[in-house]
This record gives C-alpha cells, sequence and structure tokens, in this order.
C-alpha cells in the first residue's frame, strides 16, 4: 500500500491502521518532519515501513514509485490545508490539484486495479450544500479533484474513492482550519487555556475512523469514480468542551470558543458508505476525546509534544 502524506495527521493514522493489520507500506512525503508520525505510532514497530522522500507535484515521482515498489493500492493525502492554499494559492494548487492529477495519471500509467483513494474534504461543499462554490480555495481545489477523479474514470477507466471528512481530530491534528478542538484537548492535557475560533454544529471524526475508512476504500473493488460523506451525528463545540472537561477536569472553565460557525456544511447528506466499501467505523465523541488526552498526557511526560496556539 502507497501511502502519500504519511507524516500528515490522516497519514500517520493510515500507517498506524495498515502496521496493525500487518501491511506492508510504502510512506511518501516531501515533509523532513517525522514528528506526527512518531507521536500516532508511539512504540509500533515499523519494520513493515518503508519511507520515501517525494514530490507529488513532480510527474515521475509518482510512476517511478509505483514501479519501483510493485504497489498495489494508492491511499492518497498528500496536500496543503486551509490556512496555506489561502496564503499562497498558486502553491496550493500546484500540490493539491496537480499533485492529485499526478497521481491519478500515474495509476492509469501502472494499470493499477484497486481504486484511487483520496482525502477530499467537507470543505469542496459550498456553505449552504446548494450550488455555490466552496468557501475556501482549498476547498476549491478540493472540488477540482473530485472532477479530475471523475473524468478520469470516464475518459481512461482509472477508478477512484474521494472520502469528504469534516472535522478530524486525534493526536497528530495540528494544522488547519478545523485543527481547534484537538489543540484544544493539547492544551487541556497540558493544563492550559486555550480558545477555540469557531462555533456551531459539526462532525467530529477521530484519526483512526477516518484511516479505517480509507484502507477500506482501497481494499474495496469499487470500480467508478465515488465521492463519499461520512455518517458521522453532528454535534456542538459545547459539547465538544464539555466532553474535554470530562477528561481533563483541571480543564473546566479554560477551554473557550466563539460562535462563528464552520464555513461548511455542519452535516452533509450522508452516502451509503457501507455499500461501497463495507464498513464505517465510528468513535464514540467521549471515548475518542478520553483516548486522545490520555495519549497527549503520554507524548507530553516523555517531552514528544508541547502545546502551540
Amino acid at each position: 500500500m502507497l501511502v502519500t502524506g504519511a507524516r500528515g495527521f490522516i497519514g500517520a493514522w493510515v500507517v498506524k491502521n495498515l502496521l496493525a493489520a500487518g501491511r506492508k507500506v510504502v510512506a511518501l512525503d516531501q515533509d523532513p518532519d517525522r514528528t506526527r508520525l512518531a507521536q500516532v505510532l508511539e512504540d509500533d514497530d515499523t519494520d513493515l515501513v518503508t519511507e520515501i522522500a517525494g514530490d507529488i507535484t513532480v510527474t515521475e515521482t509518482m510512476s517511478r514509485v509505483l514501479e519501483d515498489h510493485s504497489i498495489g493500492a494508492v491511499i492518497h493525502l498528500a496536500a496543503l490545508q486551509v490556512p496555506a492554499c489561502a496564503a499562497n494559492p498558486s502553491l496550493g494548487a500546484l500540490v493539491n490539484v496537480v499533485g492529485t492529477t499526478n497521481v491519478l495519471v500515474a495509476a492509469r500509467d501502472a494499470g493499477l486495479r484497486s481504486p484511487v483513494v483520496y482525502a477530499s474534504s467537507v470543505a469542496a461543499l459550498s456553505p449552504n450544500g446548494g450550488d455555490l462554490p466552496p468557501s475556501t480555495m482549498y476547498g476549491i481545489f478540493k472540488r477540482a479533484n473530485e472532477g479530475t477523479a471523475h473524468r478520469m474514470w470516464h475518459d481512461e477507466g482509472v477508478a477512484s474513492i474521494g472520502i469528504r471528512p469534516h472535522t478530524g481530530y486525534g493526536v497528530g491534528r495540528d494544522q488547519g482550519l478545523t485543527s481547534g478542538p484537538t489543540k484544544a484537548m493539547l492544551h487541556a492535557a497540558a493544563g492550559r487555556p486555550y480558545h477555540i475560533a469557531f462555533g456551531g454544529p459539526l462532525q467530529m471524526q477521530h484519526g483512526q475512523d477516518i484511516a479505517g475508512v480509507l484502507v477500506a476504500a482501497a481494499d474495496s473493488a469499487h470500480q467508478g469514480a465515488t465521492v463519499l460523506n461520512l455518517p458521522t451525528v453532528a454535534t456542538d463545540v459545547p459539547t465538544i468542551v464539555a466532553r474535554i472537561e470530562a477528561a481533563a477536569p483541571r480543564s473546566v472553565g479554560s477551554i473557550t470558543f466563539d460562535e462563528t460557525p464552520l464555513p461548511f456544511p455542519a452535516q452533509p447528506a450522508a452516502d451509503d458508505v457501507v455499500a461501497i466499501i463495507g464498513v464505517v467505523p465510528e468513535t464514540p465523541l467521549e471515548v475518542g476525546v478520553d483516548s486522545t488526552i490520555r495519549h497527549f498526557e503520554r507524548l507530553l511526560e516523555r517531552g514528544q509534544i508541547e502545546p502551540r496556539s
């Protein structure tokens, strides 16, 4: 299994999922910082992981990796997040759009039989769920990738499944517009205050659950170009704060939030994920928050993490 962006938040959880199943992993990333991967894997045995430095914006990178490592399936996660795309749209388009196109073209050239699985995002949808464009450059790029995948199936026969996570949380989530709840959990574990910069309803999805969906999709025999919303029940920020306070009682009163909702649908219409990939793991919020804070406490004790705004 090839995982691009393996040193990112979701990528690290995908690698952990695959290792737990005894799968061989080729982990491709341009970022030299493997801190998130080390934090998520903790003491996991990484003998089955081959880590490669590579740039997906270079056309030959993907073709070479697929050929050299006899790749049977691809989970494509390498991307720049909302703030980075807003700050530098040209670079965001290069990484997120051209990079994804390179992945799909390499899969075509390699004759890959399994569907290319890629992370889209709820940000690809308009704020009201209608026909308006997405509200961020990041969302625009994710929508473009969905269109590219559609054409690559109809024109070239390259199967794909795009997964649209909402608010991913868990160890390793330290970047992006929706990283606030996870940062609040880390600050609570460290006994420090934190302000979440948004409010309103949202879907909270643990990194291990998103990873489970992605791996199941890559293992499926799906043929077509499908994009899936996950059926997670929406919660709200006050409930998230209450769960944090329950897991870290000394944080009571120190986690605050804005009332402004996120600029995309709180709970998009759920697709029949089970019919396509056969599994939709969903960690209860109180379990996910508690396990994340306990995980952060271990990392803090070892000096492997430091709370940042």
